[in-house]
């Protein structure tokens, strides 16, 4: 089942690692089948990753979930299918450019075309003996955990778990599933027509079982919780939803205030009027919803109130592809408001950067009271593997308001462009804001002496600013000659089709602080002969940003944006040209 060339399927050699694709329609439980054998696995001792593409509707089109199997760490997507299990008759057509002479495809015979040759599995004949057709896509559960080698009791209790809600019959009903799918593997590996697979357990398997296992949302939600947000308000839309729906589901529990507001302007100004209010409040949003909260980012410049914006990038423009992935709002979030203010764009890599980043941008936007940014994508958001837990102890929630004093001046002209930001109702002093020009006690002004200083104080800002930047991350050799460059998702991806270049002269330069870049950025791309950026998006963005503020022309550029992240061994291949 694995390819001899490595461009195509570079994990054969060592066989450490499977690709497993199910397909169908939206409705057919695929993110349920997702969700129980990424944490079978897990439990199982083994390393997952799973990601998911998916149409915009409720229910048919075209989707898939990508689960990756491994012994060794899989951070990443990759092209090539392994064991495919079409739920539908869409699934195959839709994935036909990924499918390869030695994928396995299990399945039912009359969801394919007959020209395809299938393993044929009588999935809905034995979910209807069961009592329903619900139940067959968890017999293609037990069936894949079956040939991984897990043992039942495993997914059995996972079934037991995640159905217990649904009541006593659902909960059997699925159980049953179970056990006819690892019958149904059994016979199929008596019959020699399936394999086991023989994916090792690594001696850390214990490790790997109690990782935590979670997605982009849930990582962001959590890095908000420790960044001591209490109020999040938010109008729904994908890929941003997720965080919205998370700290509603947990806000008693962390006090949090969660406002689903009428519309984005309703919003950002919910979440300025928090922090004026002394919350530490946030946004969620994807680009057509922050397109209309642009208005609110230039009221926090003027202001001088902090405030953290997830911004989820999608496809646009308008509403594109409303649940694709891509990189395409760098140059929003850098230029969104009109007039000219300090802010800090976080590009998170990861599970960890979006735990972490997210954390630091509460205590960041306190700190020099501007807008931050933590600038994810749909890719990002959307996906599962199994990582170390977050070290909350190493974390303070940094807060930075002041008890006013008589006489108060919320805006008090000084040198490092931060005065003193004091609460509503907390001191003896008032806390005036407005959205015109104003003094340093906060009454609007048309002095024009006064308008140059305030403009100036700040930008004085922006000195602190630079000195908490995050320089970015070197790996590979220090004496390079070929720099590969690039910010956000694309991280993971680029990290493994690197190590399965194997070139010493090649290294990568990856930014999870994409403004202000860090002072060190020039640097790093003289040093180099070759400079190729990679990103996810058909301008190349940060390139732009580079030479703006380098005078650095990147020459070489990889580009995509039909709506999916880079896949590593197509990623490979592009990089090998480029070189």
């Amino acid at each position: 089942m694995y390819k001899t060339d490595y461009k195509n399927n570079y994990l054969s050699e060592d066989k450490q690692s499977t690709s497993l694709v199910i397909g169908g329609e939206a409705g057919h439980g695929i993110q349920t089948v997702e969700t129980l054998l990424t944490r079978i696995f897990k439990l199982g001792g083994l390393n997952v990753f799973a990601t998911k593409e998916y149409m915009s509707r409720v229910r048919g089109g075209s989707n898939s979930t990508q689960i990756r199997v491994s012994s060794k760490k899989v951070l990443a997507p990759v092209k090539r299918i392994d064991i495919l299990i079409p739920l539908d008759k869409s699934a195959l057509p839709h994935l036909k450019d990924r499918i390869n002479k030695n994928t396995i495809i299990l399945g039912e015979k009359e969801k394919v075309s007959p020209e395809q040759e299938i393993l044929d599995v009588p999935f809905s004949r034995v979910a209807e003996e069961i009592g329903n057709l619900i139940f067959a896509n968890i017999v293609a559960v037990g069936i894949i955990a079956a040939i991984f080698k897990i043992k039942q009791q495993i997914p059995l209790g996972c079934i037991k778990k995640y159905f217990s809600a649904k009541g006593e019959k659902i909960t059997q009903g699925n159980i049953a599933a179970i056990k006819r799918g690892y019958e149904l593997a059994s016979d199929l590996i008596k019959k020699g027509s399936l394999a086991q697979l023989s994916i090792p357990v690594p001696d850390f398997s214990q490790d790997i079982q109690e990782e935590i296992l979670l997605n982009g949302a849930e990582a962001v939600s959590l890095g908000a919780i420790s960044g001591g947000c209490n109020f999040i308000s938010a109008y729904p839309m994908s890929p941003s939803t997720g965080v919205l729906i998370f700290l509603s589901q947990h806000a008693e529990e962390f006090n949090i205030i969660a406002e689903q507001a009428e519309d984005e302007i309703s919003a950002i100004n919910l979440a300025l009027g928090a922090w004026y209010a002394g919350a530490r409040g946030m946004v969620t949003t994807s680009g057509g919803g922050f397109a209309l909260m642009e208005e609110g980012v230039s009221l926090a410049g003027m202001l001088e109130l902090p405030i953290v914006i997830h911004l989820a990038q999608r496809s646009g423009p308008a509403t594109g592809l409303p649940t694709r992935t891509e990189q395409g709002d760098l140059e929003l979030a850098l230029y969104s408001g009109h007039g000219e203010f300090p802010r800090i764009i976080y590009a998170p890599g990861g599970i960890q950067d979006l735990f972490y980043l997210t954390q630091q941008a509460f205590n960041l936007a306190d700190k020099f009271q501007i807008p931050v940014f933590v600038l994810t994508d749909q890719y990002l958001m959307d996906s599962y593997y199994n990582t170390m837990e977050f070290k909350l102890t190493k974390m303070d929630i940094e807060r930075y308001t002041r008890k006013t004093k008589k006489n108060y001046k919320r805006y008090q002209l000084n040198k490092n462009g931060i005065s003193d930001r004091g609460i509503p109702g907390w001191g003896e002093g008032l806390v005036l804001v407005d959205s015109d020009e104003h003094d340093e006690h906060g009454r609007i002004t048309e002095d024009l002496s006064l308008r140059t200083r305030m403009v100036d104080k700040r930008l004085r800002k922006l000195k602190a600013i630079n000195e908490n930047t995050i320089s970015p991350e070197l790996a590979g050799n220090k004496e390079y000659e070929v720099l590969i460059v690039s910010w956000g998702s694309t991280y993971y991806i680029i990290k493994e089709a690197l190590g399965n270049l194997n070139d010493h002269k090649i290294s990568f330069l990856h930014f999870k602080q994409v403004y202000p870049l860090p002072s060190e950025t020039e640097e790093y791309l003289k040093k180099a002969k070759k400079v190729i950026v990679v990103e996810n998006n058909a301008t190349s963005q940060f390139s732009k940003l580079l030479k703006l503020y380098t005078g650095i022309e990147v020459e070489h550029k990889i580009l995509k944006y039909n709506g999916l992240p880079f896949f590593v061994d197509e990623l490979i291949g592009k990089l090998e040209k480029v070189i």
